[in-house]
């Protein structure tokens, strides 16, 4: 921390590995650089890093390079397909893809190809995006216990989960973009250990045909290099597959361009605040502070009796949200188990039994809780430009047998709501993310206030990523 500042030092994570795509936007137009050229930089950093952090399961060097120079003719003639035409994109291991396995980070799936693509890789196949490499994940994107990938800011410590990979890819700049998934905090939470921008949407808003985080809290979401960045991957998704069925999918712009600026912040503990480290306080302390003197109003529990009211009902989040994906996820783990249960683990074991001990009016108990938190953050909502907390409890913990508590994170998943997390904080000299809340269908309104914020109160328009910062 800073004696004169009073704040602590905050992480400068572009100089520390983060490559933007879409801010190249005028050069690649202009010529002065190409996708292929790109992609060959993204490629050296994986071939220098990669045994380090271990971020992929596989790559498609071949077909990726074929791509780039497709994308590569295209931005010559003036004729890009989108703006992340000839973006490389790292994908989640439990996300179909039509040339490489998916394997959900199990034995039972190991090498296991569908020949298809998820709804999501085949939007962004179609926009011109290069899809380099499938990144790793726990098992079934559910277990805490992992050991296959490294924090690239410290190879001694996990890179959260369970969207580890893409989370660690993005971080040491091997790729400025990739998929992930979330039902609890496997997006936000990994965003904030390896220090990217983590940007899980509102439930449904962007399609999971394909995906195997099905659980009714999941999202497909993205990691980034900038809010530009991610931004530019979910609206090409959902222009191009829309949002799960039954949903119109996220919709709206977000300029990062707009004169306004937010007003009012409700600050949020959650219940995950008694276990964050006296650092991780701190640091949102200062952001508070940073915040308040940019002329945003916050309000938190002891002055808005509505935000009580909303930290009450999410004081159990993780409790609620792991009892309803126990019940949900019974299937298919009752059928793994069937086949062959010795390739589970023993965390997989125990959700099964847990699951199955548990009855139908379990569960409509629990989403009767859930639903309740939903509308007590409603409330709080319309009143608010967003809530604010931390994106985790503190740095990555060292050591590689846990993916980290992700009781910062649930919140977001439990109110079904967009969040993102801004990689603007530290602890122990690592990263750490503030997080913001938006309300739901909400999106492009969420990523207009954090290029405000990054533009003003926080000074960090490089992690808006356009061409104009």
């Amino acid at each position: 921390m800073s004696a004169a500042s009073g704040r602590p030092r905050q992480v400068q994570p572009l100089a520390i590995g983060l490559r933007s795509y879409v801010s190249l936007a005028a050069k690649l137009r202009a010529g002065e650089t190409t996708p292929r050229d790109f992609l060959e930089s993204c490629l050296e950093t994986i071939e220098r890093r990669e045994p380090d952090v271990g971020a992929f399961v596989q790559l498609a060097i071949d077909g990726a390079r074929r791509a780039a120079e497709a994308a590569t003719a295209r931005w010559r003639s003036g004729q890009p397909l989108s703006a992340v035409d000839g973006m490389p994109i790292a994908v989640k291991d439990v996300i179909e893809t039509i040339d490489m396995p998916t394997g959900q980070g199990s034995p039972l799936w190991e090498g296991f190809v569908t020949r298809r693509d998820s709804a999501a890789v085949r939007a962004l196949r179609e926009a011109g995006a290069i899809i380099i490499g499938k990144s790793t994940t726990t098992e079934f994107a559910a277990s805490h216990t992992f050991a296959a990938t490294r924090n690239p800011h410290d190879r001694t410590r996990t890179p959260g989960g369970s969207s580890s990979g893409s989370a660690a890819a993005v971080g040491a700049g091997m790729v400025p973009a990739a998929l992930g998934t979330q039902v609890v905090g496997s997006i936000l939470r990994p965003a904030s250990f390896c220090g990217c921008v983590g940007f899980k949407p509102t439930v449904g808003a962007l399609n999971r045909g394909g995906s195997y985080d099905y659980l009714s809290q999941s999202c497909l979401g993205v990691l980034a290099a900038t809010l530009a960045d991610a931004w530019a991957v979910a609206r090409t998704i959902a222009e191009g597959v829309g949002g799960d069925p039954g949903q119109v999918g996220l919709s709206g712009e977000a300029s990062f361009s707009r004169a306004a600026r937010p007003a009012r912040f409700a600050v949020l503990e959650t219940g995950g605040w008694a276990s964050t480290t006296e650092g991780a306080r701190r640091a949102f302390a200062a952001a508070r502070e940073q915040l308040a003197s940019a002329g945003i109003e916050l309000r938190a529990r002891a002055d808005d009796p509505d935000i009580e009211a909303l930290e009450q009902r999410i004081a159990d989040a993780l409790t609620i949200t792991r009892r309803i994906n126990e019940w949900e996820g019974r299937w298919p783990l009752n059928t793994y188990a069937a086949l062959e249960a010795n390739k589970l683990s023993d965390a997989a074991r125990e959700r099964l039994r847990n699951g199955t001990a548990m009855k139908q009016s379990d569960y409509r108990d629990l989403l009767a809780q859930r639903l309740a938190a939903r509308e007590a953050f409603a409330r709080v909502a319309g009143r608010y430009d967003a809530a604010v907390t931390l994106a985790a409890t503190g740095a990555a913990p060292v050591g590689l047998e846990s993916t980290g508590n992700p009781a910062m994170n649930v919140a977001a998943s439990l109110l079904g709501t967009p969040a993102l997390t801004l990689p603007v904080l530290e602890d122990e000299g690592l990263p750490l993310g503030l997080q913001l809340i938006g309300g739901a269908g909400g999106d492009a309104a969420l990523f207009e206030v954090a290029a405000s914020v990054l533009r003003g109160a926080l000074a960090r328009s490089d992690l808006i990523g356009t061409a104009a910062d």
